[in-house]
C-alpha cells in the first residue's frame, strides 16, 4: 500500500477539520470569551481598577492605550483560528493596525516629549506590576486556549501555541490596561510587549508537547 505522503495527510485533516470546524472555532470563542471573563474578574478582584478610569478614559493616551492591546488581541484571535486547520494561511495583515498604532504612539511621544523625559516615561512606574500582572492575568486564559485547541489540527504545533500564548497575553494586557496608570506609549510598546512575549514562549513550550500530531 502505497505511505501516506505529507499533502495527503494534511488534506485529509483538512477534510476533517472542515467537518469539525464549527465544534472548534466554537470551543475557541467559549475559551476566550471565559478567558476574557475570568483575567477580569481576577482584576477586580485583585489590584483594581485604577481609581482615575473616567478622566483617563477622556485623554488620547489612554484610548490609545487601550486601542493597540484591544486590537492587539483581536489580531491574535484571528491567527489562533486561523493556526487551528492544518490548510490555513495566517492573516499576518491583521497585526498592521497594532503595528501602525505603536509607530503612531512612539512617534507622537518623541515628537511631544523633552528628549530628557523620554528615558523616565519608557520606565514608568508600574513595569514590575506590568511584568507580574500580565502573565498572572493571562494564565488561565492560555490554558482555557490550549484545550480548545487540542480538538484542532495545527500545521505548527509550536507557532499555534506561540499563538495561543499572543491571544491570551494581549487579552491579560487589554484588562491590565484599565489598572495600569503608565499611558506612554514607549510604556506600553516596551513593558506590555514584554509580558505578553512571556506568555507567547511559554504557548509554544507547551503547545509543542499537547498540540502535536
Amino acid at each position: 500500500m502505497r505511505a501516506m505522503k505529507t499533502e495527503d495527510l494534511i488534506s485529509a485533516l483538512s477534510r476533517d477539520a472542515r467537518r469539525t470546524g464549527p465544534s472548534v472555532h466554537g470551543r475557541l470563542a467559549v475559551a476566550l470569551a471565559l478567558g476574557a471573563v475570568v483575567a477580569f474578574a481576577l482584576l477586580t478582584a485583585s489590584i483594581g481598577i485604577r481609581p482615575d478610569i473616567f478622566a483617563a478614559s477622556r485623554t488620547m493616551l489612554f484610548d490609545l492605550k487601550m486601542l493597540l492591546v484591544a486590537t492587539l488581541a483581536i489580531a491574535a484571535i484571528a491567527l489562533v483560528r486561523a493556526a487551528a486547520r492544518p490548510e490555513a494561511a495566517l492573516p499576518k495583515a491583521v497585526l498592521v493596525v497594532p503595528v501602525l498604532l505603536v509607530i503612531f504612539g512612539i512617534g507622537h511621544e518623541v515628537a511631544t516629549q523633552l528628549p530628557s523625559a523620554l528615558p523616565t516615561r519608557l520606565v514608568g512606574k508600574n513595569w514590575g506590576v506590568c511584568l507580574i500582572a500580565i502573565p498572572l492575568l493571562g494564565a488561565l486564559p492560555l490554558a482555557a486556549i490550549l484545550t480548545a485547541m487540542t480538538a484542532a489540527a495545527p500545521r505548527d504545533a509550536t507557532l499555534a501555541g506561540a499563538l495561543s500564548g499572543l491571544a491570551a497575553g494581549a487579552i491579560a494586557a487589554t484588562v491590565y490596561g484599565l489598572h495600569c496608570t503608565d499611558d506612554s506609549p514607549l510604556f506600553v510598546a516596551t513593558w506590555y510587549s514584554i509580558a505578553i512575549a512571556m506568555l507567547a514562549g511559554a504557548g509554544a513550550g507547551i503547545g509543542r508537547r499537547v498540540l502535536a500530531w
